[in-house]
């Protein structure tokens, strides 16, 4: 070890060390752009910046709070720490604040954070391609120079010293394709003759124990202080008692005239033994302005674990001299620094807004997937079809759910307008859906859908649903028949159709089409305090040896769950006329609709992953059949509930031979007739009792009479 009275001597005498004589030469900087502050400067650019090309500021450090109303960015590098790998000046997530408070709270934990040393710089986002391209680099790269001469002549480095690591990026933003093109330069002045070195060492080959014991003491004092944290470039002098004092740039006076070793110390970035790292280059330039020229001591501060590292740490000597332009405040200098070619990020996955919401709906379900249901099929969820007959208060609350659980297909079906009275109770309407007459109320609550979730594919249908009881008038049959046939092609298309209107008679098509197409149907239907949420079973199936025979069994073998209409003795029929306001309209509690309408979204995902489908078996809580081994539980055929008593029953009704929905009788009937077959049922709401024999039924009961049996005595009267 050399003694702390040698350590300059040292430097020169042996003309074997590495590097010994050389043009000093530096590890270039390398940049790592975060993908947050491409996210940032897209926001920015299109709610504030607009076309301005103006220059952004972008600071580590506290600036005067005239800058507060432009954009700031924390960005930083740190010492080296791996003796393989070089840092990079970063540029993080939380780089151009969106409002005064985070930009304090930035800046707070810039200065608070050790491995945070921050720089500033100023983007240059450019709003075209070919502007970008355009850019007179070598003009840009003197332009920023000058500032760091300035800073030098000014003595502002020695308040600040980080501005000698200024640097600058341009940058073209294509917010159509999501597509970032940019370069970065870390200007380097270029004052005079090339430093040439005499001596590159590391640091525990130069100090004496203890010179490198006291040093290390300091360093790592220096580091941790909350007052130095962010100082970049420092001052080291060496007493002649072994004793290291770390000082800041501003003392480079006092520290020459008390008689001290005096070594330059920077944070280098670069991991190479052979060169020191590029943020030298500016050091050195502002030592030969300011404090001397001929030769001089530096130390590349790199560490371990966040403590001083002598044997990565570097000591040397270089011999420097400005050129006499370069103390001319007024010159304008030569400058290199440019990364070798422009970098180009696409974030159009993580980027575009549709995306980012998929991204951030799905975290739910995914992290239920990690634990409480592994088997949790988003595909299945995404790619299901959803038909929602009725855009009331449950289609409203139905279509949330659905958004809610995954699912991006959704179709909602209805002829009314949105009311004033709506709103309050309909989740997808606001008062400007009630304006001027009122809005379409599917097409206002698809629109509605595409805003809360942009990537949902919702679809608005305008459509009334032929119902019995209500005849059509001879002029109007025409549209009738082709709103059945639309209706039909709505419901084979669709995967599940949620059967949630107003009426009774208005279930009974869609109910039988379902039927028929054996597709899944789901029922929400409101009382003034209970609700009733079932799903239909499946449709009748043809027998396996004649075309043309419907059966009555299921697709496991079993008999067949029930539909809505399965439980009635009696037709649907006219419900709405000759009824006072309140029995038109669907008066209940305001829970009643999103409870009834959660538990049909739980059923139709139950049903989803249940290894049967539509044809799963009804379940009843609390029993034998209770399928313990399905990831959601049971899986009910009915659920009921009173508020009154906040209960709820799960039920199971089978299919109904007189069924006048999905029974065998009115599905055949309906595909051997087609559109005939469902005007007679409309026009004649008596004859879908004919046809399915409860008009025989209710006969017999009305014509049975209990014979009482007197056994008193006439004359006992």
């Amino acid at each position: 070890m050399a003694s702390s009275s040698s350590v300059v001597s040292s430097y020169s005498s042996s003309s074997s060390d590495k590097g010994s004589g050389r043009i000093l030469q530096f590890d270039p900087f390398q940049s790592l752009v975060d993908e947050g502050f491409w996210h940032r400067l897209s926001s920015l650019k299109l709610d504030s910046l607009g076309l301005d090309q103006s220059p952004i500021p972008l600071t580590g450090t506290p600036l005067l709070p005239s800058f507060f109303s432009l954009a700031f960015s924390v960005c930083f590098y740190a010492p080296c720490s791996h003796p393989k790998v070089s840092n990079r000046l970063t540029l993080l997530a939380e780089s151009l604040p969106s409002d005064f408070k985070e930009l304090q709270f930035s800046l707070e934990r810039a200065h608070g954070n050790r491995n945070r040393c921050p720089v500033p710089g100023t983007l240059y986002n450019m709003n075209t391609f070919e502007s970008f391209k355009a850019l007179d680099r070598d003009s840009l790269l003197k332009k920023e120079a000058k500032k760091i001469l300035d800073d030098i002549h000014s003595a502002k480095v020695e308040e600040d010293s980080a501005v000698l690591s200024r640097f600058f990026i341009i940058s073209f933003a294509d917010l159509k394709k999501w597509n970032f093109l940019h370069w970065l330069a870390f200007p380097a002045l270029v004052v005079g003759p090339p430093a040439v070195v005499l001596n590159l060492r590391p640091a525990r080959e130069v100090f004496n124990q203890g010179e490198a014991q006291s040093l290390s003491a300091a360093l790592n004092e220096w580091r941790n202080s909350s007052l130095t944290t962010g100082v970049l470039y420092f001052l080291v002098s060496i007493a002649s008692n072994s004793r290291a004092t770390i000082r800041q740039l501003k003392d480079w006076k006092a520290c020459q005239d008390d008689g001290q070793k005096l070594l330059f110390g920077f944070y280098d970035p670069s991991c190479r033994l052979d060169n020191p790292g590029w943020p030298l280059r500016n050091y050195l330039a502002f030592i030969s302005l300011r404090c001397q020229d001929g030769k001089i001591q530096f130390l590349c501060y790199r560490e371990k674990r966040g403590f001083a590292d002598m044997g990565l740490s570097l000591v040397g000597e270089a011999v420097i001299s400005p050129s006499k332009d370069c103390r001319d405040p007024q010159c304008v200098p030569k400058a290199v620094g440019w990364e070798p070619k422009p970098k180009s990020i696409n974030l159009a996955e993580s980027m575009n807004p549709e995306r980012l919401a998929v991204s951030a709906a799905d975290l739910n379900l995914k992290l239920m997937r990690w634990r409480t249901l592994p088997s949790l099929d988003l595909g299945t969820l995404s790619s299901v079809r959803c038909l929602l007959l009725g855009a009331g208060t449950l289609g409203c609350q139905v279509a949330r759910m659905l958004m809610a659980w995954g699912v991006r297909k959704i179709t909602l079906l209805d002829s009314g307008l949105v009311a004033m009275s709506n709103p309050v109770r309909q989740s997808l309407y606001t008062l400007d859906d009630c304006l001027d007459g009122g809005s379409l109320k599917a097409v206002a609550a698809a629109r509605t859908l595409k805003r809360i979730f942009p990537a949902v594919e919702a679809e608005g249908v305008t459509l009334s649903i032929p119902m019995p009881g209500h005849p059509v008038p001879t002029n109007e049959i025409s549209r009738v028949l082709e709103d059945c046939e639309r209706l039909r092609d709505l419901i084979a298309s669709h995967d599940v159709t949620f059967l949630l209107t107003d009426t009774r008679e208005s279930r009974w098509l869609p109910a039988l089409l379902c039927a028929s197409e054996n597709k899944i149907a789901i029922t929400a239907a409101l009382g003034f305090d209970s609700y009733l949420v079932m799903r239909h079973g499946a449709g009748p199936l043809y027998e396996s040896d004649q075309a043309n025979s419907l059966s009555t069994v299921d697709g496991n073998g079993g008999q067949r769950l029930g539909c809505y209409f399965c439980g009635d003795v009696v037709a649907p029929i006219d419900s709405t006329s000759n009824r006072t306001l309140d029995q038109q309209c669907t008066v209940t509690r305001p829970g009643l609709a999103p409870i009834a309408s959660a538990l049909a979204v739980e059923l139709l995902v139950g049903l989803l992953h249940h290894p049967n489908g539509i044809h799963a078996p009804g379940e009843i809580a609390n029993s034998i059949m209770s399928s313990s081994e399905q990831p959601f539980g049971i899986l009910p055929h009915q659920i009921r509930g009173l508020l009154p008593q906040y209960s709820q029953m799960t039920l199971i009704g089978h299919a109904s031979n007189s069924c006048t929905a999905c029974s065998t009788t009115v599905v055949s009937e309906f595909r051997r007739r087609g559109m005939e077959f469902i005007l007679q049922a409309i026009d004649h709401p008596t004859y879908l009792e004919d046809l399915t024999g409860l008009t025989e039924l209710i006969e017999s009961a009305n014509s049975f009479k209990l014979d009482w049996v007197d056994e008193t005595d006439d004359a006992d009267i």
